[in-house]
């Protein structure tokens, strides 16, 4: 008897692991299935409430590092991370996740059920907003961005940024976990639970089909973009001839976009190297192209001025001087030796704003805010991705106009040419391996709009720890329940 109770209970737990991990894995990571997160941890869940604590545990734990496996080639074989940072990374998450299990659980069993629907994405987010705080990835990995193809539910960053779709994305399971457990004890309690949880998801989601479908104001400018993935001009170009050939290719291509009613075009990051004194020559390329064309060029190269390097982005306008832009957020270890930048670069137009952010700037939340706060109406963003992170990594940026109130303009080597508007949707979009020089011609609104995101920050995050820390409290009040 006690060898089939433990061979039933292994076979459950085998179950849960395997379910919520394959839900994780595909419904998350580098080209998410995006319904599949929804449900994922539902699996687990249960398994939890029937379950002794530390089985319960040791379950959440190894479900979330079986999900996160999709990730192990990229971090591996694409960044050339060591074993121990996928490692890392993925223990804390599963450490939180196991966390978070384990408070919903032992809020639940003590007659709790409306604590523990908090319980769950409250932890997790919390975990998630402080992992932002810290970490050079910014909020990369967020499971928001397993979201970005769900139009009405990613207008919720204009209100929470990323940190309300997550918390929804748990409390969703949390509720049906909750509704399924009680069920039969006391059926009109689960009624609520799962009702209030669908209740709060229906109204985001009735907000984001409005916000998708009321117009905004008829601005709008032609944005060119341009990437080639060939191998001669796929790396960073040498000082001298070498940048000077494909800058002058470039600048051919741009030429083109801007005879076919480009106003503004981006290329993308580090094409080449300029150093100081000698920088005149490179900039004299763009900038004859810009006199003659009545265009702006942004193109992204790498600046050395006394022996120090910075990740630069320049902008070219008709007779102005030239501005440039200095990365915030490098990629270690491919990017230490730069240093970052602490400056915005906004370029003002008649009635309109542009910004200036580089590739992985897209990752973080704060930056992007600075931005809207200057009233941008358009971000023009070079970028280099790694190509299998195309989707992800490319897409990201897209939340930031959500969030900020902007378009985005993004021209990536190994990645996608994409123009986005501040819903979120993709307006125009072409790989950047798809010619020897990929080109691509849109329309990108140009007005910036406010948002609650804008105007209260991180407001959201704070909301979670508040309630995580109301969840533990409570725990320690219900501590003389069995």
């Amino acid at each position: 008897m006690a060898f089939a109770i433990n061979y039933s209970r292994g076979v459950a737990a085998l179950l849960a692991i395997v379910s919520t991990g394959a839900l994780s894995w595909f419904g998350n990571g580098l080209n998410p299935w995006w319904p599949l997160v929804w449900f994922a941890p539902l699996p687990v869940l249960l398994f939890a409430l029937r379950s002794s604590w530390w089985r319960a545990a040791l379950v959440a734990a190894l479900a979330l590092l079986g999900g996160s496996l999709n990730m192990w080639h990229y971090f591996h074989a694409v960044l050339h991370a060591p074993a121990l940072a996928w490692v890392t990374t993925y223990s804390l998450a599963a450490l939180v996740f196991a966390a978070a299990v384990l408070l919903f659980r032992a809020l639940l069993q003590r007659g709790a059920p409306w604590s523990a629907l908090l319980a769950l994405p409250s932890t997790w987010v919390s975990g998630e907003y402080l992992r932002n705080l810290t970490w050079p990835h910014g909020t990369a990995g967020s499971l928001s961005y397993s979201q970005l193809n769900f139009l009405p539910f990613l207008q919720l960053a204009s209100i929470t940024g990323p940190w309300g779709m997550s918390f929804l994305l748990l409390l969703f399971p949390a509720a049906l976990a909750i509704g399924l457990h009680l069920r039969h004890n006391e059926p009109k309690q689960p009624f609520r639970i799962v009702g209030a949880g669908l209740g709060i998801i229906a109204l985001v989601l009735i907000f984001g089909a409005l916000r998708l479908v009321i117009p905004t104001q008829d601005a709008h400018v032609e944005v060119g973009l341009i990437a080639s993935d060939e191998p001669a001009n796929v790396n960073v170009a040498d000082e001298g001839a070498e940048t000077e050939r494909l800058f002058r290719e470039y600048a051919g291509e741009a030429e083109v976009l801007a005879s076919r009613g480009a106003q503004v075009i981006v290329l993308p990051e580090k094409l080449g190297v300029i150093v100081d004194p000698d920088t005149n020559g490179a900039d004299s390329i763009f900038q004859a192209v810009a006199n003659k064309t009545k265009a702006t060029i942004v193109v992204g190269l790498i600046h050395v001025s006394r022996a120090v390097k910075y990740n630069q982005a320049r902008a070219y306008a008709p007779g102005a001087v030239v501005l440039s832009y200095d990365k915030h957020h490098m990629l270690p270890p491919f990017e230490s030796s730069f240093k970052p930048g602490t400056t915005l670069t906004v370029i003002s137009k008649p009635s309109q704003n542009w910004g200036i952010e580089i590739c992985k700037d897209m990752d973080f939340t704060q930056l992007s805010r600075q931005y809207g706060r200057a009233g941008v109406g358009l971000l023009l963003v070079p970028g280099w991705d790694f190509n299998i992170d195309r989707w992800w990594h490319g897409h990201i940026a897209v939340m930031r106009g959500v969030e900020s109130g902007f378009s985005i303009a993004h021209a990536a080597k190994d990645g996608y040419l994409t123009v986005s508007d501040n819903r979120g949707r993709i307006l125009a979009e072409a790989r950047s391996d798809s010619s020897a020089f990929a080109t691509l011609v849109a329309e990108a609104p140009v007005v910036h709009e406010t948002t609650l995101y804008l105007l209260l920050g991180d407001w959201f995050a704070w909301f979670a720890l508040a309630t995580l820390a109301f969840t533990i409290a409570r725990l320690y009040q219900l501590r003389t329940y069995p």
